[in-house]
């Protein structure tokens, strides 16, 4: 979805961005950082499963016998006890939401600032 939101930005940027720049800086801003966030946390799933897969000698999707050795039972933990990628869609949103608001009320200080100076100066 972010992608989507990206792609779009980008294909109609001179009409977004002219009316409310900021407002679509923003926007964008929280895109690009959900985007890594909840990417990252994809990438490391998919490593971590993969590397999981290694010690599955007989491809049965089950690890008994043989396939049962201190990597594999620590590529195993590594899978299964991280809640964070689990839950990265949310936190996810949640700092991207915190960082690009930051970056517009920032932005309008700044706008602010601008604007008093001009009439001031």
């Amino acid at each position: 979805m972010c992608v989507v939101g990206l792609v779009a930005i980008l294909v109609h940027h001179k009409k977004l961005f002219n009316k409310n720049g900021l407002l679509w800086s923003s926007v964008t801003v929280f895109l690009v950082l959900y985007a890594l966030i909840v990417g990252s946390a994809a990438y490391n799933d998919i490593y971590y499963q993969w590397d999981l897969n290694r010690y599955d000698l007989d491809k049965d999707g089950f690890f008994g016998g043989q396939e049962i050795t201190k990597e594999q039972e620590v590529a195993m933990n590594r899978q299964i006890h991280d809640v964070g990628r689990n839950f990265s869609f949310i936190t996810g949103f949640i700092f991207a939401g915190i960082i690009s608001t930051f970056v517009y009320v920032l932005g309008k200080l700044i706008l602010i600032a601008r604007n008093k100076k001009k009439l001031t100066g």
